[in-house]
């Protein structure tokens, strides 16, 4: 898995370090919606001497170069996503657990049309509460 992932950096002009990859290994590959803060946690759990600083700079880097996707879902709260695709997300409110909705589940019967502005990307964020489905027995 890291040379694939040395690959894919290097594909993307970036320098493929160890602590870069150590980011990439689980950041690309994750669901999560992982916060800066959450990477850093994670990632010092394999690679102690990762500092929070290399994290926030990987992670940027990586939105710059086109391998993550940065957005602000929560008031105050940055999240990262790899899946590149558009898609648009559901916020559990109990949990805060983001999870992914595909693009063809909400119907949008056309791109924004905003007078005065060019419209580069659009998504939903839907809020409410994850049913959770009793085992019946």
């Amino acid at each position: 898995m890291a040379h694939d992932e040395a690959a894919r950096l290097r594909e993307h002009g970036i320098n493929p370090s160890a602590q870069r990859l150590a980011i990439a290994q689980y950041v690309l590959h994750t669901d999560t919606h992982p916060s800066a803060e959450g990477v850093w946690t994670h990632v010092r759990k394999r690679f102690p001497q990762v500092s929070r600083a290399t994290v926030y700079n990987t992670l940027n880097l990586f939105v710059e170069r086109g391998l993550l996707r940065q957005f602000a879902l929560a008031e105050g709260r940055t999240v990262f996503d790899p899946k590149l695709e558009d898609h648009h997300h559901f916020i559990d409110d109990e949990s805060g657990a983001i999870y992914d909705v595909p693009w063809e589940a909400v119907a949008i019967p056309h791109a924004p049309r905003l007078e005065g502005f060019t419209v580069r990307e659009y998504q939903m964020v839907i809020r409410g509460k994850r049913n959770r489905t009793r085992r019946s027995g």
